[in-house]
C-alpha cells in the first residue's frame, strides 16, 4: 500500500495494510495532461541516486519485481535510514518551491515523493510479519520510531500544508477534474486530522504521542508472537482421540519439527480450533483453550496489558489535542458509519438476536453432554448437535477441501466474474521470501494483457504472525505511467508431510476466498493516482467477504472441490445438508466476533482511558451480557487488530458494517438466478472494485445495486429475525 494512500485513511501514516485503463471515467484528466503533470512533478524533485541496494527501482520480469533474494536485516535497516533522508530532501523540494502551488507542481510530485522508501517499507513489512526472526524484530524495534516521525515531519511541514490547501482550496478555480478535486481536498483533510493545523507547542507534543504510539504497537507485536510459537505437547494418540486423520498427521509433524515424539497442538487458530472441535479429551481441551484465550495474558515477560494500557491513554490524549471527545470520534472521520454512535446502533441491532441464538444453540449441547458447557466444550458439543440435526459432520465435509484445489477454485471464480487468468510460474522464475511461496502471473483473458503477479504464501511458521492477511507490494496507478499490481495473500496453515494432501474445514476454504477477495480488489482498481487507492476501513473487507459466498457454487465444486480419494464432486445431498444448516452455530458466531467489536468501541469512547485492562474487559462484557459459554474471538491482550497499528481501532465493527453491503449484493446475484450472472459482475467490478476511492463509495453502491444496502440481508444470513 503506498505511503500516501495511508495518510489518505487516517491514522497511523506507516499502519499495516489489510491495483491500462478500460475505458472508464479516469475524472477527465487525458493522458497527455497526466504526462505533463507527470514531467512537472519530476522536475520539482530533486535528482537523486540512493545508494542502499534496497532502495533501487526492482528489475527483473513483470515490470521488476521484489528482490526477496538479496534481503536481509542490515540492508534494510541501511535503505530505511537513507530512505528517509531521500524522501526528506523531496518534501523540502516540494514545500521550497517558489511557484505559486498548482495541481502538477505540488500534488503530483507529493504522489512521487518517498518512492524508494516505499519500496524498502514494502520489503520490511513483509520480512517482520512473515519471517519475523530475531534480527528483523531488532531493525523493526529501531526503525519503527523513525518512520513515524518521518511522518509526522511531513504532516507538520507547514510550507508544505500550505501549497496543498491552496491546491484543495482552489480547485474549483483551476478547473480541477473531480479525480483531481477529490484527491486534493482528501490530501488537506487528512493533514488536518493529523495535525497539520496545530501550533509549535501541539506538533511537538502530537509527535511524542505518535513515536510512544510507534514503539508500543512493535512491542505489543513481539510479544505476541512470542506467544504464538508455543505449544502443547501431546505425548501419545490417547490425547488426539476423536481428531481427523488430517489433523493428527499435522500434529504428528509440529512435533517432530520441534524434536519431540507424539503431537503438539501448535498455538494458532489454524491448529486449536480443530482440536476444540474434535479432541475427545475435555481436560486436553480446556488446557490448549486456555493457552490460547491467554496469549498475551498471563504475567510474564510477553504480558501485553501494560503496553495496551499506555496505547489507549496515548490515543485519548491525541483525540483531545486535535480536538475531539475521545480516539474512535478522531478514526470514523474518514468512514461510511462517520460516528461511533451509527456503528452501535448497527451492532446492538444484531447483538440482542445473537444472544439469543446462544441461549437456544447451548440447550441443544447441554441435553447432549449432560453438563454445563464451558468454553472449551462450545465447539465439541457444536459438531454433536450438527450431526444430530442436519446429519451433517464436518469431517465428511474436508475430504472435499484440499488446498490446491481450493485455490485453483477460487482461480475460476476469477475468471468466470472478471476475466482474470492465473498462470503459476516455474520455481525460480522470480525470486521469493521463502521457500513455500509460490507466484502466479495474473492476465487479462480476453485481452492477454498483463496485470499482475500474486504471491501466495500459504503456512504457518516460526515468526510469522497468526491470522490471513492480503498485502500488495505495488498497487496500480497511472499518472506516472501504468504500474501493474504485486498482491499476496498469507495464511497459515499447517504443512503437511511429503505428498499427503492438505485438507482445510470448509471455513478455512471460506477465508482462502475472503483474503483472495482483497487481492481481487486491488488487481482490480482503474486509478490514477495512488493516495486514491485505500477505501474507508468499513468497506474494505466488503469486496473481499462477498466472495466467501463462491466456495460453495456449483461451478466451483463441480470443477474444483473433488473428494481426495474419489475425484467426486461434493455431491448436492452433502451441499443441501450444509445449506440447511446455514445458520447452524450462528450465535457462536456472532457473539464471538460481535463481542470483540463492541469492546474494541467501548474501550476508545471512554473519556478516561482504564487502566486495568483485565478488569476493563470483563467489566466491558458484563455490560453486554456476554453469554459465559463463549470467549471474544480476540481478547485484548492478544488483539493485533486493534494494537499493531490504528488500522482496526475503533473499527472491528467494520466487518460487521462491509457484511451488510456483502449480503446484499450476493442476494442480487441470486435473484437474478445466475450468481455468475456476466452483467452484474461487469458492473461490480467496474464500479466497487475498479474505481477505489476515486469516488464516495456509500454513492458507488447506490449506482451498483440502485439502492441503499438492505440490513434486513444481514439478518437472513444469520438466521435472525427481520422484523
Amino acid at each position: 500500500m503506498h505511503r500516501r494512500q495511508l495518510l489518505i485513511a487516517g491514522g497511523s501514516l506507516f499502519a499495516l495494510s489489510a491495483c491500462a485503463s478500460n475505458g472508464m471515467d479516469m475524472g477527465g484528466a487525458s493522458p497527455a495532461s497526466l504526462a505533463d503533470d507527470a514531467r512537472i512533478g519530476r522536475a520539482v524533485l530533486p535528482a537523486q541516486t540512493p545508494r542502499a541496494e534496497l532502495l533501487q527501482p526492482w528489475s527483473g520480469p513483470y515490470e521488476g519485481v521484489p528482490p526477496w533474494d538479496r534481503v536481509s536485516a542490515p540492508k534494510l535497516r541501511e535503505a530505511i535510514l537513507e530512505g528517509i533522508d531521500l524522501q526528506r530532501a523531496e518534501i523540502e523540494a516540494i514545500a521550497d518551491n517558489p511557484a505559486p502551488a498548482t495541481f502538477a507542481n505540488t500534488m503530483v510530485p507529493y504522489q512521487m515523493a518517498g518512492e524508494p522508501l516505499d519500496r524498502a517499507s514494502s520489503l520490511f513489512g513483509v520480512m517482520t510479519q512473515n519471517i519475523g526472526s530475531d534480527d528483523y524484530q531488532a531493525v523493526d524495534t529501531e526503525v519503527s520510531p523513525l518512520l513515524s516521525a518521518a511522518g509526522d515531519e511531513i504532516i507538520f511541514n507547514e510550507k508544505l500544508f500550505a501549497r496543498i490547501k491552496a491546491v484543495a482550496d482552489g480547485a474549483a478555480a483551476a478547473g480541477l477534474t473531480a479525480e483531481q478535486t477529490r484527491l486534493s481536498e482528501r490530501t488537506r483533510d487528512a493533514f488536518v486530522r493529523n495535525g497539520a493545523a496545530l501550533n509549535a507547542a501541539g506538533k511537538a507534543e502530537l509527535g511524542r504521542i505518535n513515536t510512544a504510539l510507534s514503539n508500543a504497537f512493535t512491542s505489543f507485536s513481539q510479544k505476541v508472537v512470542a506467544d504464538e510459537n508455543t505449544f502443547t505437547h501431546i505425548p501419545d494418540e490417547s490425547g488426539v482421540g476423536g481428531l481427523p486423520d488430517s489433523n493428527k498427521a499435522a500434529a504428528a509433524a509440529a512435533a517432530r519439527s520441534r524434536n519431540l515424539t507424539g503431537y503438539a497442538i501448535v498455538n494458532t487458530r489454524s491448529s486449536v480450533d480443530p482440536f476444540l472441535s474434535f479432541g475427545d479429551d475435555r481436560d486436553l481441551r480446556e488446557k490448549v483453550w486456555r493457552k490460547f484465550v491467554n496469549r498475551g495474558d498471563n504475567g510474564d515477560g510477553n504480558d501485553t496489558n501494560a503496553i495496551i494500557a499506555e496505547i489507549v491513554k496515548l490515543r485519548a490524549e491525541r483525540a483531545r489535542l486535535l480536538g475531539f471527545g475521545n480516539h474512535a470520534e478522531w478514526r470514523m472521520q474518514d468512514t461510511m458509519a462517520k460516528t461511533p454512535a451509527a456503528a452501535m446502533d448497527l451492532m446492538n441491532r444484531v447483538w440482542a438476536p445473537a444472544k439469543a441464538r446462544v441461549i437456544e444453540e447451548v440447550a441443544d449441547m447441554r441435553a447432549i453432554a449432560g453438563h454445563d458447557i464451558e468454553p472449551w466444550d462450545y465447539l465439541y458439543y457444536a459438531e454433536k448437535v450438527r450431526k444430530q440435526k442436519y446429519d451433517l459432520d464436518q469431517n465428511e465435509l474436508k475430504p472435499y477441501f484440499e488446498l490446491n484445489n481450493v485455490k485453483r477454485g477460487a482461480f475460476h471464480m476469477a475468471e468466470r466474474l472478471y476475466g482474470y487468468q492465473f498462470t503459476p510460474l516455474p520455481k525460480g522464475a522470480v525470486p521469493v521470501f521463502h521457500p513455500d511461496v509460490e507466484v502466479f502471473e495474473v492476465t487479462d483473458k480476453a485481452t492477454g494483457r498483463h496485470v499482475g503477479l500474486f504471491y501466495s504464501d500459504d503456512f504457518a511458521r516460526a515468526g510469522k504472525r497468526s491470522g490471513a492477511w492480503m498485502t500488495t507490494y505495488r498497487s496500480y496507478s497511472t499518472y506516472d505511467g501504468v504500474k501493474n499490481v504485486l498482491a499476496s495473500n498469507n495464511n497459515n496453515f499447517i504443512k503437511a508431510e511429503g505428498d499427503e494432501p492438505i485438507l482445510i474445514s470448509l471455513d478455512d476454504a471460506a477465508t482462502l476466498f475472503h483474503e483472495f477477495g482483497h487481492a481481487l480488489h486491488y488487481l482490480s482498481y482503474k486509478i490514477t493516482y495512488p493516495a486514491l487507492g485505500g477505501t474507508p476501513r468499513d468497506y474494505v473487507e466488503y469486496p473481499s467477504q462477498v466472495h466467501e459466498h463462491w466456495v460453495l457454487s456449483r461451478p466451483i465444486l463441480d470443477g474444483y472441490m473433488k473428494h481426495v480419494e474419489t475425484g467426486q464432486p461434493m455431491p448436492q445431498s452433502l451441499v443441501d445438508k450444509i445449506e440447511a444448516a446455514n445458520t447452524f452455530n450462528q450465535g457462536y458466531e456472532t457473539v464471538s466476533y460481535l463481542s470483540s467489536a463492541l469492546v474494541d468501541m467501548d474501550l476508545h469512547t471512554r473519556a478516561t482511558p482504564p487502566t486495568d485492562i483485565d478488569a476493563f474487559e470483563r467489566e466491558s462484557l458484563a455490560r453486554i451480557g456476554m453469554p459465559k459459554e463463549i470467549v471474544m474471538r480476540h481478547r485484548l491482550p492478544q488483539f493485533n487488530h486493534l494494537f499493531t497499528s490504528d488500522a482496526y481501532s475503533a473499527g472491528y465493527y467494520s466487518y460487521l458494517w462491509s457484511e451488510v453491503m456483502d449480503a446484499d449484493t450476493w442476494a442480487y446475484f441470486e435473484e437474478s438466478g445466475d450468481v455468475f450472472n456476466p452483467d452484474i459482475a461487469a458492473r461490480y467490478k467496474a464500479i466497487i472494485l475498479a474505481e477505489g476511492n476515486t469516488t464516495d463509495r456509500g454513492e458507488a453502491y447506490r449506482r451498483f445495486r440502485g439502492r441503499d444496502p438492505d440490513v434486513t440481508a444481514l439478518l437472513k444470513v444469520r438466521g435472525f429475525p427481520t422484523n
